[in-house]
């Protein structure tokens, strides 16, 4: 019986030899740390697949990763930001590619996507506008898109703010999410 392969090829599946000549002969394409064939379209759920490989199953794709894997920016990011549930106790040994902080998470915070989680459009939006440091038209641009993506308006990503509590840079978050109505459609 023929073997399926997965949409996205890493050294699990093809040694690095054949993989860099598929790249090289334009029948794939680079997907974080895997490739993908030409006929695959990168959605999610490629891109998910792309990062997910040789990570712990504790890890979610997070932030600017996450921003990525939703198609809300084009290219990954230089560093994939990774969070760990703060109940899962993991401490991965992982290169300085990536970056892992412990966050809480709620059930509805996440979505398997493959067999990586990744954070949802709204928890993408919430900690984009709370954690990134050097704010330009290009996080707003980001969260934009993460708001189209998700089917979310500016209200429902306040109202999910402000139902949780002690919740840090919140302030700040709803300025930054405001300033992202300028622009948008009505």
């Amino acid at each position: 019986m023929p073997r399926v392969l997965s949409p996205v090829l890493t050294a699990a599946d093809f040694d690095q030899a054949e993989l860099t000549a598929m790249l090289l002969d334009g029948e794939a394409y680079r997907v974080g740390d895997g490739i993908a064939p030409l006929d695959e379209v990168p959605g999610p759920l490629v891109r998910a697949m792309g990062l997910a490989s040789g990570l712990p199953s504790r890890l979610i794709a997070e932030r600017h990763s996450a921003a990525w894997i939703w198609g809300a920016q084009p290219r990954p990011p230089l560093r994939h930001e990774l969070c760990a549930d703060s109940g899962a106790r993991t401490r991965p040994s992982l290169d300085s590619a990536v970056s892992v902080r412990e966050v809480i998470l709620l059930t509805d915070d996440t979505v398997n996507l493959g067999s990586l989680a990744v954070t949802t459009p709204l928890r993408t939006v919430i900690d984009l506008t709370r954690f990134v440091i050097d704010w330009n038209e290009n996080e707003t641009g980001i969260v934009r898109e993460l708001l189209r993506i998700g089917g979310l308006s500016i209200p429902d990503c306040a109202r999910a703010m402000n139902r949780r509590r002690n919740l840090p840079r919140k302030r700040l978050a709803l300025r930054r999410l405001a300033s992202c109505q300028q622009g948008m459609p009505g």
